[in-house]
């Protein structure tokens, strides 16, 4: 099982998308641009809302835009923002309840920290380490240097489009078949 889940991924995806894109952006185009329920995005934007890593803009123009420069958001931030403040490792202390004690372990089976949860949390704490040394920045830099120019103006065209779509009063409906529309 994953420490992190499918939203952390979404949403960080969706903050890349964020940074190469100056103006708000809506969560269902968001959704839409990654293939993924609107509803699922609308319900995790305002958690980087409230941890101050996005600011919503209101109106038939509004959506999300980040909060501050994206070097000055970690993954962590956005992380901890997602999944809350999880521990990497929960100490059952089963060490003290070895067949050889019977009921009462002896002290020095309990003294201390339990040397697997002290390498649990050296481990936690260098993935911490790392993923706060990481910016969203650095990351929209790797992703720009690895897609060719062009995607990133079909990208910026196709936010364009639909803001304009927005901006215009037309709602973006799905498409339902004949037979509906003439009932």
């Amino acid at each position: 099982m994953a420490l992190y889940g499918a939203s952390t991924e979404y949403v960080l995806h969706s903050l890349l998308w964020l940074v190469a894109h100056p103006g708000p952006v809506s969560s269902l185009d968001l959704a839409d641009m990654q293939g993924i329920p609107a509803a699922f995005m609308a319900k995790l934007l305002p958690r980087l809302e409230k941890a101050g890593i996005l600011v919503a803009v209101e109106g038939l123009r509004g959506g999300y835009q980040l909060a501050c420069p994206a070097e000055q958001v970690s993954v962590l931030d956005v992380v901890d923002a997602v999944e809350g403040r999880k521990t990497l490792f929960n100490c059952q202390q089963i060490r003290g309840r070895c067949a050889l004690f019977g009921s009462t372990p002896p002290g020095w089976a309990e003294r201390g920290v339990c040397s697997i949860h002290a390498a649990m949390l050296r481990a936690e704490q260098t993935m911490r380490a790392e993923l706060a040394q990481t910016s969203l920045a650095d990351l929209a830099q790797t992703v720009r240097t690895k897609a060719p120019p062009p995607f990133w103006s079909e990208a910026q065209a196709w936010f364009d489009a639909r803001a304009r779509t927005r901006k215009t009063g037309k709602v973006r409906q799905k498409k339902r078949p004949v037979e509906d529309k003439l009932a």
